[in-house]
Parts: structure tokens; sequence; C-alpha cells
């Protein structure tokens, strides 16, 4: 396996996504089914990955961060905005455009025991994609699944064995091994630790940050857990009902939070000394997060929010610069 991501270059933007929306009808009705509401499950998220960069993306469940994962992807359709890796407009491109484009962005799935065929070998998983995009010659591919398994710390004896043979975080190594199958520059990792024990965790986290520098890959790193995100992320992205409201770099968004969100989220995060534990003043938030079904007027977390004024209830707030990182809310300063 190549050691660097191929044509990279460190500080300059490998995927933008612009204004992205992905919104899905609501319909009832048995013989003659109508619209009668929209789930607007990302609504307007414009983000950018550098070269080697780590993003980390954060929120409640349900916030549309999986969603998001898939629509870059384009396993599901876009309402509206653009996905552009490298100068190419994924939402524009045919089929098979897409399909060539594959072997540059890939996806580790939350779930590695549904992630993952049962009938098939790990030779069988590892191999396939490598000769349906024909990245290596038949007689190589032997050698390859070799190199592939010894990457991910898996030994290559056990690649004639099945999945269910093999514990929860080995299978998710297998899962990233068939991500870095086709060499490519963007893995999208979606809650990738989320389903494994405390001690695989960090095992899986040393992994994938050892492979992005080792590989020069772009990763955008998905999970709920803020402490998760702060040990392997340079920048962080917290989502709310579908919006961005909070950017920017992991020390600065964790240590010096200013959405009332992030606040929140950053309150939660457990402190491994028990004194300090103890004296930890959580933020509760009142309620749940509202339906995407039906958000709120203005900006989308105001019902929930502790310094909610009027204005609030009318203006949706775009990201503002803000003592070093991005924000989006009418109060900058206040809270």
């Amino acid at each position: 396996m190549q050691s660097v991501a191929k044509n990279s270059d460190p500080g300059s933007v490998i995927l933008e996504l612009r204004d992205i929306k992905t919104h899905f009808p609501v319909r009832q009705g048995f013989l003659f089914r109508k619209q009668t509401g929209t789930v607007k499950a990302v609504d307007g998220v414009s983000l950018s990955v550098q070269h080697g960069e780590v993003l980390g993306l954060v929120g409640e469940s349900g916030c549309g961060k999986s969603t998001l994962a898939r629509t870059i992807m384009q396993l599901l359709p876009t309402t509206g905005g653009s996905v552009i890796l490298e100068g190419k407009n994924l939402t524009q491109s045919t089929a098979s455009s897409v399909h060539d484009i594959r072997r540059d962005l890939q996806m580790v799935f939350q779930d590695p025991y549904a992630s993952l065929n049962p009938r098939m070998t790990v030779f069988a998983t590892l191999a396939e994609p490598m000769l349906v995009h024909r990245v290596c010659k038949p007689a190589e591919v032997v050698s390859k699944v070799s190199q592939l398994m010894e990457l991910v710390g898996l030994a290559p004896r056990f690649m004639q064995k099945y999945p269910h043979e093999f514990s929860g975080g080995q299978r998710q190594r297998i899962a990233i091994a068939r991500a870095l199958a086709l060499q490519p520059k963007v893995i999208i990792a979606d809650e990738p630790v989320s389903a494994l024990d405390v001690s695989v965790q960090a095992q899986i986290l040393n992994l994938l940050a050892s492979l992005v520098r080792k590989m020069g890959l772009s990763l955008v790193f998905i999970a709920h857990d803020l402490s998760v995100v702060k040990h392997i992320s340079d920048r962080v992205a917290v989502m709310y009902l579908g919006r961005i409201v909070e950017l920017g770099r992991a020390v600065d968004v964790i240590e010096n939070p200013q959405h009332p969100y992030t606040r929140a989220l950053v309150s939660a995060i457990p402190l491994p000394n028990p004194d300090a534990e103890r004296a930890r003043q959580r933020i509760m938030l009142p309620g749940d997060p509202p339906s995407p079904i039906n958000p709120p007027s203005g900006c989308a977390f105001h019902p929930r929010c502790p310094y909610v004024q009027e204005r609030c209830k009318a203006v949706v707030p775009p990201l503002i610069a803000f003592q070093n990182h991005d924000v989006a809310c009418v109060r900058l300063g206040e809270v």
C-alpha cells in the first residue's frame, strides 16, 4: 500500500460542502398518498476539509450527522447544495462518474456487525473492491490483502475467516481495511467506535490517527462524544437540528465554547479526577430537540436556550467569526 495519499497537498481544500440540504417528504394515505410535511434532516450545511485534516462532527442523536455522511457519499440524494471533491461536483455527476469517484471517497460505518457481509471471508471482502476498480492485477491481490490486514493490525493468516469469527474491534479493523483498499483520499467515519468497548475504542482511535499520518488521509470523524472527538480531531463542527452552530479548532471549541448548545455538550464530558468530577457543574438543557419535520422559526435552538431573546425566534443566525472560531448565535459575546 502506498504511504501517502495521491496528489496530496497539505493545507489545500480537498472536500467542500456548499449549503447542503437533505430533505425527506412525509406522506400519508394508502391509495392516494399525499405529502403532508418534510423532514429537514440536513438544512444548509457548508464545510470544508483540507488535505491531511481530521474534521470532527458532533451533536446529539437525530441532529443529522449520519444523514450528512451519506449525502457526502451520494448514498442519499441532495435536495440542494453541492458536494465538491477536488473540483468535481458529485451532486451533478453521472452514476458512472460517481462510481469512479468511489476510489477517492470511502466510508466506515457505525456497526461492525452489520456493515460486513457474513457470507464473505475477510479475503473476499478486501479483494472485491480491488478487483472491481482494477487497482491491481489479480495475481497481486493476495499480497495486497495481506498488506492491508497488517496495516490495520490483523494477522494475514486470518484472511479466510468469516466476520462472525472476529470480535467487534477486529471487525471494525476489517471495515477500515476495506475502506483503505482503494487508497482513498477522504474517509468518512460515521461513529466508528460507539458500538465498541471503551478499551477497544482507544485502539481504533489510535489506529485511525496513525493511518491519517502515515497515508496523508483526510478524515471526517462523526461522533456524539466530545472527549473522543477532541482526541483525534484538528477541527470540530457542532451540529444541531441539521445545521452547524459552531466550528473551529478542536482546542478552541472544546476549551472555550461560545454557543450555548456547545457549552452544554462540553459540560457533559466526564473528568478523570474524582474530586473534579464531583464538583463538575453540568448544564441541563430543558426539553428534547425539536422535530425536524416542524423546526422552530429563527434559531432552531431557541426553545432550549437559557439566554433566548425575542430576536432569536425570528432570525436564523449565520456562522460568524468570533474568538478564533465560527459561531451561529445572535448574542455573541453576551452568553
